[in-house]
């Protein structure tokens, strides 16, 4: 076997960008926080049993949508925020019979005349197994025209039209004040993620 001089000792372009460019993506994943041995399930876990309390406090009908719904997707913090450009995100879990099965990320992105940020929070009832079963093995599910939203009766209760409807997705927005009248997840997509 030939040894020929100076071999591995002058590194090559190609061989000095090879190096940079592992270590480039070697340093982003460092700061990506992929779930090996954090606490970020236990983090969004303690958040959704928080919202779960407040909503069934503030709202007890909404004990009797998540004892009648397959599952439900709690997003207990969602920052929306813009400034011509704006979007929304917030992570949260999907539970079924009270045990958590899986962890989502949730977005938006627009474009248009808007200033200012908000947060709120955000459930979804998934009304028939069939409605979850599409959510679970979809790679971004969007919320969509299948989404009936909670509106509130006179008393401030959720309406008996909510709780007696034939939607597959019943979803509440609200905040500490209370849900959200208007508001809509229109665009929001929703995608599986290891917290």
């Amino acid at each position: 076997m030939a040894i020929l001089p100076n071999a591995g000792c002058r590194p090559t372009r190609r061989a000095f960008l090879a190096s940079a460019g592992a270590g480039a993506a070697t340093l982003a994943l460092a700061g990506c926080n992929n779930g090996i041995g954090s606490n970020g399930a236990a983090r969004i876990d303690a958040r959704v049993d928080e919202t779960r309390r407040f909503l069934f406090q503030t709202y007890p009908a909404t004990e009797r949508l998540e004892s009648d719904s397959a599952g439900q997707l709690y997003m207990p913090l969602v920052t929306e925020a813009g400034l011509g450009i704006g979007g929304s995100y917030g992570t949260g879990a999907l539970r079924i019979n009270g045990a958590t099965v899986d962890y989502y990320a949730a977005f938006t992105a627009t474009l248009g005349l808007q200033a200012g940020a908000q947060q709120y929070a955000h459930a979804l009832f998934f009304m028939t197994p069939e409605a979850l079963r599409r959510f679970r093995t979809s790679s971004g599910w969007s919320a969509g025209a299948e989404a009936e939203y909670a509106t509130l009766d006179r008393g401030g209760n959720i309406s008996a039209d909510t709780l007696t409807a034939i939607d597959p997705v019943i979803a509440l927005v609200f905040a500490q004040t209370g849900l959200i009248a208007g508001a809509n997840l229109q665009g929001t997509k929703y995608q599986r993620i290891i917290p």
